[in-house]
């Protein structure tokens, strides 16, 4: 699609293409802005280079300037810039015609007016950086390796708030992000979904399904606290 600022505006994320979040987003953006829109969705689901891709065609055919909004529901201000830096290096001496933001798939109305505002979008020129000293460049102290599936299908089963509830849990119980504790890790799908919301955890590399509070605090209490597998939350083999 085109704005008055923007000879092409193109969305990126996950599950855009198919299943009942993709059929209802599709029906909000023709509802907003037109059945045109649909050309310019980029499903990231499996990978950026579809992406990629789409942005050299408009890149060699002059669309420019242009607009990427990033619909990653689990995105932040690290993908952001990542997505910044990727575009940088694909567009080259054209980078300054490329912008990108942030944008709330669950609320089309305010995602219209948010491509209107270029204000509130960020060049792909002058980036943050990483500092060449930083505090993560050793590994942390700890004993398990939990890895927390942040993919678009365990979240649409809870799984955020539940995550968040551990870290919590954790904390409260001396076994956070310490010896003999817990390093958390977040991860996009881990299969199987049908399961979710799933965590696995190292040692003993276990795969759980959380569905609830109780299962959350059963987990710290057994696993992580008495070193004990949970057997009734560890998922089954195909």
């Amino acid at each position: 699609m085109k704005t008055a600022h923007y000879a092409r505006v193109l969305f990126a994320g996950p599950d855009l293409n198919q299943g009942s979040f993709a059929e209802l987003l599709r029906r909000q953006l023709i509802e907003h802005l037109g059945a045109a829109v649909l050309d310019d969705l980029c499903d990231t689901g499996a990978g950026y280079d579809a992406l990629w891709a789409r942005l050299r065609d408009c890149l060699e055919a002059g669309e420019l300037p242009l607009l990427l909004v990033d619909l990653d529901p689990l995105g932040g201000s690290q993908q952001l810039d990542w997505l910044r830096d990727q575009l940088k290096t694909l567009a080259g001496e054209q980078a300054a015609h490329l912008f990108v933001c942030a944008g709330n798939a669950e609320d089309v109305a305010a995602l219209a007016e948010l491509i209107q505002q270029p204000e509130r979008h960020l060049g792909c020129v002058d980036i943050p950086q990483l500092p060449e000293s930083h505090s993560w460049s050793c590994i942390p102290p700890h004993h398990y390796r939990v890895l927390l599936c942040n993919g678009p299908r365990c979240t649409r089963r809870g799984a955020l708030p539940l995550w968040k509830l551990l870290r919590e849990e954790l904390k409260a119980a001396g076994k956070l992000e310490c010896a003999g504790g817990v390093h958390i890790t977040r991860t996009q799908c881990q299969f199987p979904c049908d399961q979710g919301p799933t965590l696995s955890v190292y040692p003993p590399g276990a795969w759980y399904q959380v569905r609830s509070e109780a299962d959350v605090q059963r987990l710290v209490q057994e696993q992580f606290v008495e070193g004990r597998e949970v057997a009734e939350l560890i998922m089954r083999q195909a």
